[in-house]
């Protein structure tokens, strides 16, 4: 009974994955091949030879990209059951050590980097996705050509206003739907495949090397628009948490893969008999009594691969804060029974706003597909890089087996990334530049809390010698009540304590100085979730827990305390928090522009008390001045 129960739930797992990990990868047939036809700057004939090239690449991408990288391999390098760039830039600090800067600083970089590549990809995906899906109108009706634009609209801006009452009902439907879009995606290569089943043998490798030794420049720059089959795969490792590494390689060996290889064969033989059909082989391909029904479960699968990017967006934003690389920003949970379904506003707003103009400055998903790619690849090699490090010192790999591996795989991928580069004037730019300015974000707010911890850390004052002598003192005056006093130095005197003695002269009979420390894990056990230590006469310092993928809840986590000796009535409690005014220095720490923008986002973020959960009418905030 137990072996159907388990059987049932890993079934039920991989349709789940189906909708959430492969929506993405799984719409890149509405214009990959396409655009290895009709990119402007190599312009390619759909010969029947080039078609057999341009398969033959397809086929080998997806088999070695994502089937040998991401499934085999990059699927076991979790952080404690969670994956994705960000992920694995934590569990690679975790190992680097403090006592290797450099190396800690270049894996920081690295997956800021492709975290702010992440970013990109999460604006530009759901508008060529739409875009392309809503395109196929156009097969039905050229009238329809108009309309493509407000409609692709219409569907984004709906979208991103559902998003504040969560996908967890939406959810339920993911998987069923993409599964039919797969089913429907193999009908329709089968379809088209009978009449010219010549075009498996595109599977042999040969014509990839033909088409290279024909073509040369023209081949090597096409690799940019066979790139766009792969987009979507770095989305198998980063919700490997949701799911787990064994039903998303289920669905992607039995059902993503087929589906995918099915169509672009049929959509190959479709342009051996019709080369005109590149103008849309995809909506082409399908008998004209279905392009209606195509164009609705088209435009269901690249809503649904919008949305696991925005929710990864949400998720990504998440550990940033977690792990001290974001300011605190306001975060909801839209399900009370998966902690994973979070919604973040001032992320879902800026989406929008980035992904309407996207729509409107690039307008087709062709010109789009020249902005698709370059991020996506750079984020590839970045995972890569980070991987290779992680095998030799986490899985004992002698570095020549680890160079074997990962060198053809990087160089692969440096060929994709080199080939998507010829793109940057054409849209390559609009990726890089919004991924370049969050990464200026991300390190400036990384570099400012470093400062902000060193001028703290020199100013400050060794907290037990000084509670000692403080509880020492008979003039001073204790009332009957809790005190919990914030603070992210556990060994220093908290600000807000010597506001408070100066101005109050008194001290709470129970005293308590938490520190929240995010650990490079995803989550941490309930029972080493506090850390209390006795200082002196009724006064403790504690250390609270968390990772990066958890909501840190100060109350409820000093609710542990009891177990350790120090237990603290809610009712009494008053939360004290320093508030802390930044005063941007010239020759202070960074360049003056950069402190002023650290200033501005340390101003706005999110008070430590909503972020830590603090009871509203239960906090107490001293101010004070720092110039950095």
């Amino acid at each position: 009974m137990s072996h159907s129960n388990e059987k049932s739930s890993q079934s039920a797992l991989t349709l789940a994955a189906l909708g959430v990990v492969f929506g993405d990868i799984g719409t890149s047939p509405l214009y990959a091949l396409k655009e290895a036809f009709t990119q402007q700057h190599h312009p390619l004939a759909a010969t029947p030879d080039n078609v057999y090239g341009i398969l033959s690449l397809i086929v080998w991408t997806l088999l070695i990209v994502v089937t040998l990288k991401y499934v085999v391999f990059v699927l076991r390098a979790d952080n404690h059951g969670e994956g994705g760039v960000v992920a694995l830039m934590a569990r690679v600090l975790g190992h680097a050590g403090e006592s290797r800067p450099r190396k800690r600083m270049t894996v920081i970089v690295l997956g800021l980097a492709g975290a702010a590549l992440f970013y990109g990809d999460g604006v530009i995906t759901p508008a060529i996705s739409v875009l392309s899906a809503v395109e196929g109108l156009e097969i039905a009706t050229p009238a329809a050509t108009r309309f493509v634009v407000p409609i692709t609209l219409a569907i984004l801006v709906g979208l991103f206003l559902v998003q504040k009452h969560g996908t967890a009902k939406v959810g339920g439907v993911f998987g069923p739907v993409v599964a039919i879009w797969f089913g429907v995606l193999a009908l329709v290569g089968l379809y088209n495949i009978m009449h010219h089943p010549e075009v498996l043998f595109a599977l042999s490798p040969h014509h990839a090397v033909r088409f290279f030794m024909e073509h040369g420049s023209i081949a090597f720059l096409a690799l940019g628009a066979v790139f766009l089959t792969v987009t979507g795969a770095e989305a198998l490792y980063a919700d490997m948490g949701h799911f787990g590494a064994r039903p998303i390689r289920l669905a992607w060996t039995f059902v993503v893969l087929p589906g995918l290889l099915l169509n672009y064969f049929g959509q190959g033989a479709l342009l051996i008999s019709s080369p005109d059909a590149v103008r849309n082989p995809f909506f082409l391909a399908v008998p004209g009594w279905g392009v209606y029904p195509m164009v609705a479960l088209a435009t269901a699968a690249s809503v649904i691969a919008s949305q696991a990017l925005i929710s990864g967006v949400y998720s990504v934003t998440r550990e940033l804060i977690q792990l001290g690389f974001c300011p605190r920003i306001s975060i909801q949970h839209t399900s009370g029974a998966q902690m994973g379904q979070i919604y973040v506003p001032f992320m879902n707003w800026t989406l929008l706003l980035l992904v309407v103009l996207v729509v409107l400055g690039f307008r087709s998903s062709s010109n789009l597909a020249a902005a698709y790619g370059i991020a996506v690849s750079m984020t590839m090699v970045i995972t890569s890089v980070l991987a290779f490090s992680l095998v030799r010192r986490d899985w004992k790999w002698p570095t020549w087996v680890a160079v074997l591996v990962w060198g053809p795989l990087l160089t692969i991928e440096t060929a994709f990334l080199l080939a998507n580069g010829t793109k940057i004037l054409d849209g390559g730019w609009f990726p890089l530049l919004f991924g370049g300015f969050l990464f200026m974000l991300l390190s400036t707010w990384r570099r400012g809390r470093e400062l902000l911890a060193e001028r703290s850390e020199g100013e400050g004052i060794p907290l037990a010698p000084f509670i000692e002598g403080l509880v020492a003192d008979p003039g001073l005056a204790r009332v009957p009540s809790e005190a919990v006093f914030l603070s992210p130095r556990g060994n220093a005197v908290p600000r807000a304590l010597l506001h408070n003695l100066k101005h109050n002269m008194v001290m709470h009979e129970t005293t308590v100085f938490a520190s929240v420390i995010f650990l490079p894990q995803p989550r941490v056990q309930p029972a080493q979730r506090v850390l209390v230590e006795r200082i002196a006469g009724g006064c403790w310092r504690v250390r609270l827990f968390f990772g990066f993928m958890e909501d840190p809840d100060v109350p409820a986590a000093l609710e542990w305390c009891a177990e350790q000796d120090l237990a603290l009535d809610p009712m009494r409690v008053s939360y004290f928090l320093s508030r802390e005014t930044l005063l941007p220095t010239p020759g202070e720490g960074m360049a003056l522009w950069r402190e002023r923008v650290f200033e501005f986002m340390f101003r706005n973020a999110t008070s430590a008390a909503a972020f830590f959960k603090l009871p509203p009418n239960r906090v107490v905030e001293l101010g004070s001045q720092i110039a950095i």
